[in-house]
């Protein structure tokens, strides 16, 4: 008898380790083998969407109906990442399903955040958003190690041509087949945006261009930029000089202090975050049409967007200017000579999906799970 105890209790254990534990809160339940974990990462998140959603809104967000289920994997060598998965049907947005993973120091300091303001995002738009703009607000709350990682992509992706013009950018209603420019470039608009306005009025902006259809006119009302070429050759030359910090313009009432749950510079440093996938190569868009370059000159149709140093890599703080050139402008000899050497009767529900924070491949190691939008 107390044999067969001792066997029903050895099982019972084995089942609840295989399980895994589960942790609920008002808006998600958390699946992972870590009871203690779960609950942290639970705290975490409940934490992220209400100060995130003042920091982007100005006011934080009801509970969702039903909450979100979100299965964490944790490893030192799994590489960080995640999804999430969430439906559209006639104004309303549900079905939400969140898998991450990662170390457990990036899970809560840049995937849980990114992947949260993903859902604020749906939460108060209910419709899809533009890639670039829904990945690279959601890039700009990660920690500013992981941000500072896309900026030293763009500056290689601008250099070997793999620039998006912004006209074909704005028009992107999914991820193309070379990803990682998309990532890199919308962080940096955003920055870019969010770094002379702020969060509320990016989100403003890209609420005026869903309406309207008319990105141009969305700049024109938020931010005085006459169109987006316009906003194509200024973000360029600030990107050229380095992508110095902004001083930023006050046009709302100031926001509550979200706390150090935020994204911020003075985290301590951590390591170098393991690759989740390779992604081929592909040619890019071309610039937009007849826009003018930083170089002064017009853009033609098949130009892509590109910059070219003398340098094999952008100084960290400020890139010379001279050294600096648009593709299809005339290069020095010096220049070419660097760049050679380096139901029924009712629509059926959208389903939106975003891949979270893919990475450039170092070597091969753990692949997330790619998952498919429709």
């Amino acid at each position: 008898m107390e044999a067969r105890i001792i066997r029903a209790a050895l099982i019972a254990a084995v089942l609840f380790v295989s399980m895994g534990a589960r942790h609920r809160s008002a808006n998600f339940i958390i699946e992972t083998p870590d009871p203690t974990f779960a609950k942290q990462v639970a705290q975490a998140a409940e934490r992220y969407r209400h100060d995130l959603a003042v920091e982007w809104l100005g006011r934080t967000m009801p509970n969702w109906s039903q909450p979100c289920v979100m299965t964490v994997r944790t490893g030192a060598n799994l590489g960080a990442g995640g999804a999430t998965t969430f439906m559209f049907d006639r104004g309303e947005v549900f079905g939400w399903r969140m898998s991450i993973q990662g170390s457990r120091e990036r899970l809560l300091d840049s995937v849980l955040p990114h992947e949260i303001t993903h859902m604020i995002f749906a939460s108060h738009f209910r419709r899809p958003l533009p890639r670039w703009a829904d990945e690279g607000g959601a890039t700009s709350v990660e920690h500013i190690s992981e941000r500072n990682k896309y900026r030293k992509m763009l500056y290689k992706f601008l250099q070997t041509g793999r620039g998006i013009a912004f006209n074909r950018m704005f028009a992107m209603k999914d991820y193309p087949p070379d990803v990682m420019p998309l990532y890199a470039q919308g962080y940096s608009l955003a920055e870019f945006l969010i770094g002379q306005h702020g969060r509320r009025k990016y989100v403003e902006f890209m609420g005026e261009g869903l309406n309207s259809n008319d990105w141009s006119g969305a700049l024109r009302r938020c931010y005085g930029i006459s169109d987006t070429a316009a906003l194509q050759n200024d973000w360029l030359k600030w990107v050229c000089q380095g992508s110095p910090p902004l001083r930023l313009k006050q046009t709302h009432p100031a926001t509550v202090p979200t706390g150090d749950m935020l994204a911020s510079a003075d985290r301590p440093k951590r390591p170098a975050p393991n690759p989740v996938r390779h992604i081929p190569a592909v040619e890019s868009p071309p610039y937009a049409p007849g826009s003018v370059t930083p170089a002064g000159g017009t853009a033609p149709a098949d130009n892509p967007i590109r910059l070219v140093s003398n340098n094999t890599s952008p100084p960290p703080k400020q890139l010379p200017a001279a050294g600096w050139r648009a593709a299809g402008s005339r290069p020095s000899p010096k220049s070419v000579a660097a760049a050679a050497s380096p139901p029924s009767g009712r629509p059926e529900p959208v389903v939106r999906s975003n891949v979270a924070r893919p990475q450039p491949i170092e070597r091969s190691r753990q692949i997330i799970l790619e998952w498919s939008s429709r």
